[in-house]
């Protein structure tokens, strides 16, 4: 059996190379974000209707049932996003206002050796996160829990399970370093022969106006659906260049 790491490696190549192949011009989908401050007492709404430009995150959006539309990036993401890579984000949900912004960053890719007749064994390592196969994982459906190790600073993923059917990951977490308690779950569903987010949580304790408190995005994709052409005028034209990471 193949460690953790190598399995794990390939895993997130396969995905990449999957989410690179064949993207779609443009989707369609409903989104229900639901944000709640439990110790507080409070919850928030925000239901949209979106059509988005992938190439670019260039969005149309309409407030549910019948409120403001708005162009701009896709709120707060859309959910054609690989999760293995280098993306950026903000993250506040407070009593007054909601802010959260999420670009997609370099794919991550990992080398794998080719095979070598003249090697016995082969060990692979990752120097920023240790790999280890949960009890339920099989050959068939990947199940990784991860721990970081001292070189990495921030957000890693904590957890990867793989759909048995489809061999891309149906699920991935995100946990911080450094005693920070945020969360980021991302569940995922293959439509029309396409990876994309079903599903996905924010969770983090906010500190606000003397307050502290935790609070929790739940983000709902459905009615997801590929146009072949633009479903809004606005959203035709060449997508503009977003710069690189760095």
């Amino acid at each position: 059996m193949m460690t953790a790491d190598l399995a794990l490696a390939m895993l997130i190549n396969r995905t990449g190379e999957s989410y690179q192949a064949n993207p779609p011009l443009y989707m369609t989908y409903t989104e229900d974000t639901h944000i709640s401050a439990p110790s507080l007492g409070r919850a928030q709404n925000i239901n949209r209707s979106v059509s988005v430009r992938v190439a670019d995150d260039f969005a149309v959006m309409q407030d549910l049932p019948a409120g403001t539309q708005r162009t701009g990036q896709a709120f707060p993401f859309a959910p054609y996003f690989d999760a293995f890579s280098g993306f950026s984000y903000s993250y506040y949900a407070g009593p007054k206002r909601v802010d959260i912004n999420v670009h997609q960053g370099r794919l991550y890719f990992f080398p794998i050796p080719e095979p070598d007749p003249s090697v016995n064994v082969v060990v692979p390592y990752n120097s920023y996160w240790a790999a280890s196969y949960a009890p339920d994982s099989t050959d068939a459906a990947l199940h990784v829990l991860i721990d970081p190790t001292p070189r990495i600073q921030g957000l890693y993923p904590s957890e990867v399970v793989e759909d048995a059917t489809t061999h891309l990951p149906a699920h991935v977490d995100y946990r911080a370093t450094g005693g920070d308690d945020e969360v980021i779950s991302f569940n995922y569903q293959v439509i029309q022969g396409y990876w994309v987010l079903a599903h996905c949580t924010f969770t983090a304790t906010q500190h606000a106006i003397g307050m502290r408190f935790k609070t929790i995005t739940d983000v709902t994709f459905s009615d997801i659906a590929f146009p072949s052409e633009p479903p809004d005028p606005r959203l035709a034209g060449t997508p503009t260049p977003s710069p690189g990471p760095t």
